[in-house]
């Protein structure tokens, strides 16, 4: 009986061993929801393309990336930002690469084409110096695309492998910020607010189309957060520095709108892809609404900068931040920090409220 027993035990405890190393296995070599991801952006997701650029707007030195592994990489934060977080809760092992440091087979995991200071319009960020625009990343996804036919060897398993991916679109912010609200610019003179939402929905959606036909057939397009409420704002046009600018906020409503719009119309017209929006304006709202409940303490004021707000000038060079950064919304006078962009790219992942995404999240539509 007892030689049964021991028998009994060790079958157990081989059983017990078998399945730790079997989930061992399955944690490491998990594969992501999606094959690849493909990110086009502004500095919100810009992580490193700006680098060699002869541009003003750059964040590869500390203390940007002073809570990221790894350090300064040109990301806008002081670590994380929003596509880091879901490209992790899509189950990649590692960040996707940016376009100006992605090689051979790295490629085939995704690419980050995004540029700091980039816009819609051509003109947008040009103040700031070199910049990637919308039409330009496109350009360079075009690129990628003949780059990943070589890869997989011809058109059609190309075609399929890219129709699997998530392509996340976020770009508007500085059309407003670098363009339409900057005197230096003619279009306010040019457009009403209305109007240049509609222009800048009309320039997207081209865009949008060129990428269709070069494959992507998944994409999440963000709509502006709300940029009335950054520090840059609050520092140079709200009286008490706590009151959102409504006259910018209003406009990015707009915007967000005609985007909103735009993905119903183009999953009528592209029944073969699925366009989905991230409601960015409605979950800034929620953390500024109720910011105990994410932790925060701070929602007006740069954790590094210059000046009223530390908004008037963005965070410099070896600058000592503020040493709460997980009570802070804003990393400097545009960005959030990491705390801010995980809320961002959890919801848009996973939808907490109905109005968070449309029609469905991240998460729903990788596994379509």
């Amino acid at each position: 009986m007892a030689s049964r027993e021991l028998f009994i035990i060790k079958w157990i405890m081989n059983l017990v061993v078998m399945v730790m190393v079997l989930g061992l296995f399955s944690e490491v070599g998990a594969e992501p929801q999606v094959p690849c991801y493909f990110i086009f952006g502004d500095s919100l997701v810009d992580n490193g393309n700006n680098n060699n650029l002869n541009s003003l707007a750059k964040a590869n030195y500390l203390p940007y990336g002073i809570d990221f592994d790894g350090g300064p990489t040109g990301r806008f934060s002081n670590g994380k930002t929003t596509v880091d977080v879901i490209a992790e809760l899509l189950g990649f092992e590692g960040y996707i690469s940016a376009y100006a440091t992605a090689r051979d087979q790295e490629i085939l995991q995704g690419v980050n084409y995004a540029s700091a200071a980039a816009g819609i319009r051509e003109e947008t960020g040009q103040q700031l110096g070199d910049r990637i625009s919308f039409s330009g990343q496109v350009q360079n996804y075009q690129k990628t695309v003949s780059q990943v036919i070589n890869l997989l060897g011809d058109e059609n398993t190309a075609a399929n492998y890219l129709s699997k991916c998530i392509y996340s679109i976020g770009l508007g912010s500085n059309d407003y910020l670098n363009n339409y609200f900057m005197p230096a610019y003619p279009s306010s003179r040019q457009y009403t607010p209305q109007q240049f939402a509609d222009v800048l929905i009309e320039a997207y959606a081209q865009q949008l189309r060129i990428l269709y036909n070069y494959g992507a057939r998944k994409m999440a397009l963000f709509g502006v957060g709300q940029i009335g409420c950054s520090p840059n704002e609050l520092a140079q046009n709200s009286p008490d520095g706590s009151t959102c600018v409504e006259r910018i906020n209003s406009a990015n409503q707009l915007f967000n709108n005609g985007l909103k719009s735009l993905v119903d119309q183009l999953n009528n017209q592209f029944p073969d892809a699925r366009f989905i929006y991230i409601n960015s304006y409605g979950i800034f709202q929620d953390i500024i609404s109720n910011p105990s409940s994410f932790g925060l303490t701070d929602i007006n004021t740069g954790c590094c900068g210059v000046g009223r707000n530390n908004g008037q000038i963005t965070c410099l060079p070896l600058q000592t931040p503020c040493s709460n950064r997980n009570e802070h919304l804003f990393w400097d006078a545009f960005h959030p920090t990491e705390v801010g962009n995980t809320v961002i790219g959890k919801r848009a992942y996973n939808a907490q409220s109905e109005s968070d995404t449309y029609p469905i999240d991240i998460n729903r539509l990788a596994q379509i």
